[in-house]
């Protein structure tokens, strides 16, 4: 017979499962307290502020001579000497070659000789002249006397006139025997040797003349730039009125800066159609012959004054998956935020921003991989590495 009294005993299984839930109940306080009491993650900002730059454009281009000029005889003749070296610096008005000059000596001392002869007649015919129109007042002599005597006067005056410049002529084509620099610069090589025959103003030049100081560099500038330039103008984003808006630099082949400035002196008014450009033509002092012409460099050219741009270091811009440059900034309540960026170009090793960033605004630079939007942060400022100096020596392998 069963005793009503007997004690209740529990399923195992349900005190196991009553033990698993206290202990994950106090884990989850526990995670909760470390997810409390853990810090917030430290980022380095920079704070963006509006500043003034001078807005440049990088553009590749080659150097060509300031003046060229072609050197041609002017009259035929054989080729006594050559008198410059080539590949020397020569003067304008130096003498390069000597043409043969017998034969325009004496062409010049014919034309001399028969002025002579028309001059020493003029006297004798002017004065019949002279005479005959008095006597004709008189009917001492006849009407086509005095025509004849006045005709006369006439044919010898026009005689003169015309062996004086014959004169001249052959004056100036013995001087064409020397054939003279016509400008200063570097001349090449020549053409011809002494004993050659030459004609006058024949197709192949005797040497050529470059002026290479100053030297000219044209670079092509894309029409998209300047319509790009023509808008930031237009949205005053840009002053070109200042003292340096027409100054250029310039960057040799092997990377290293040229020394002196350069002025832009125009930009052409049509477009090659092949390119899609316009050439933009810039002045260069060469006084020690560093550039040479058909050498590679590239120009900085100056495009204006930014009263108000906005840089941000690079390693502070992201691209998404679509390739769209955007910033983590921190707001005022220490929350990371997501902001997209519209860039225009780069300025050494910062972007300037065109759009998506204002002055006061606190870019993340260090610490973007351990952040996420939304998430509370502890800002410090952002400190740019110190340069070593230039004349400071480098740790050699054995003190590593």
């Amino acid at each position: 017979m069963l005793r009503k009294d007997t004690a209740y005993n529990p399923p195992k299984w349900s005190v196991v499962l009553a033990a698993l839930l206290a202990g994950l109940f106090l884990v989850a306080c526990d995670s909760q307290q470390q997810a409390q009491q853990r810090p917030a993650p430290q980022v380095s900002v920079v704070t963006v502020q509006a500043q003034k730059i001078m807005e440049v454009t990088e553009l590749p281009g080659r150097t060509s001579p300031f003046r060229v000029a072609e050197i041609r005889p002017q009259v035929n003749g054989l080729i006594q000497k050559r008198l410059f070296t080539e590949g020397s610096n020569v003067k304008a008005g130096q003498v390069l070659y000597q043409i043969d000059a017998a034969p325009f000596q004496a062409a010049l001392d014919n034309a001399k000789a028969a002025l002579g002869r028309a001059e020493a007649n003029l006297p004798s015919i002017k004065s019949r002249a002279e005479r005959y129109n008095s006597l004709l007042a008189d009917k001492a002599v006849s009407q086509q006397d005095y025509d004849d005597a006045a005709a006369a006067l006439a044919q010898i005056e026009a005689d003169v006139q015309y062996y004086k410049a014959s004169v001249q002529t052959a004056r100036i084509n013995l001087g064409y025997t020397k054939v003279t620099a016509p400008i200063s610069g570097r001349i090449g090589r020549s053409s011809v040797t002494d004993g050659a025959i030459v004609t006058a103003y024949q197709p192949a030049a005797l040497a050529t003349i470059q002026q290479l100081d100053p030297i000219y560099v044209d670079v092509p500038q894309a029409t998209t730039e300047l319509l790009r330039l023509k808008r930031q103008l237009e949205a005053g984003r840009l002053d070109q009125d200042g003292k340096n808006q027409n100054k250029a630099k310039l960057i040799l082949e092997d990377g290293t800066p040229y020394p002196l400035e350069g002025t832009v002196q125009f930009r052409e008014v049509s477009v090659d159609p092949t390119t899609g450009s316009v050439i933009l033509r810039m002045v260069f002092p060469n006084p020690d012959g560093v550039l040479l012409p058909e050498m590679f460099a590239r120009a900085v050219v100056n495009e204006g004054v930014n009263e108000r741009a906005i840089l941000v270091p690079q390693q502070a811009v992201t691209r998404n998956q679509k390739g769209d440059p955007y910033v983590l900034i921190v707001d005022a309540e220490n929350k990371v935020s997501l902001r997209m960026l519209s860039i225009d170009r780069a300025v050494g090793n910062q972007w300037l921003v065109s759009e998506g960033l204002a002055p006061g605004d606190r870019v993340i630079v260090e610490g973007l991989q351990t952040v996420r939007p939304g998430a509370v942060v502890k800002s410090v400022p952002f400190e740019k590495p110190a340069m070593p100096p230039a004349n400071a020596a480098q740790p050699s392998a054995a003190s590593k």
